[in-house]
């Protein structure tokens, strides 16, 4: 079975199966069949691609309702930290975080479902990310929340000097200040 569960209803762990031999590798990263076996039936619209130096912290980021987006998030090369919070009102994990290193190397691919505020940092020298998400980038329904809110405690494994965070993203609001308009339906 190659999707995990974390613990966070509908946030789950992709761990492809993986060919090696003498040639290199070959896996899928994503293929609709394997998804639907196990019950994930979402169409993906948009594909995302970002690199980034070590230090930057992207985040936390989503879209409101009705333009929230799920994300399948893989690393092509390097190592970040990619980090959610649950922002779904009701939800048993409401206002938690989880955190998974993401590597060229390691191959896990996180499916961050509506409802999850999302980020990551860069651990490696650089790193490309690349994300498949089921609905459109909408400018309108964009927000995000602040990545060092006390209350979140996230430790981005970035020492602060070294942090490199854009101006928007220094201005968000802190968790309990946010826009949200997510309700979890079990």
């Amino acid at each position: 079975m190659p999707f995990i569960q974390t613990g966070f209803p509908g946030l789950l762990i992709f761990e492809p199966v993986m060919f090696r031999d003498s040639r290199g590798y070959f896996l899928e990263s994503y293929n609709e069949r394997t998804c639907q076996a196990e019950g994930v039936n979402i169409r993906f619209v948009q594909d995302n691609q970002a690199q980034s130096s070590y230090g930057v912290i992207r985040g936390l980021h989503y879209q409101l309702e009705p333009h929230a987006q799920t994300k399948f998030i893989r690393v092509l090369s390097g190592v970040i930290l990619d980090v959610v919070l649950d922002i779904r009102v009701g939800s048993p994990t409401y206002g938690k975080t989880f955190s998974l290193e993401l590597s060229a190397e390691n191959n896990k691919q996180l499916l961050v479902p509506h409802g999850f505020a999302h980020g990551y940092s860069v651990l490696s020298e650089k790193a490309e990310v690349f994300y498949k998400c089921d609905q459109f980038y909408n400018k309108d329904a964009e927000a995000g929340i602040q990545f060092n809110d006390p209350a979140l405690d996230i430790d981005w494994k970035i020492p602060v000097d070294k942090r490199i965070i854009s101006e928007k993203d220094l201005h968000h609001p802190g968790f309990a200040n946010c826009k949200n308009n997510f309700v979890f339906n079990g």
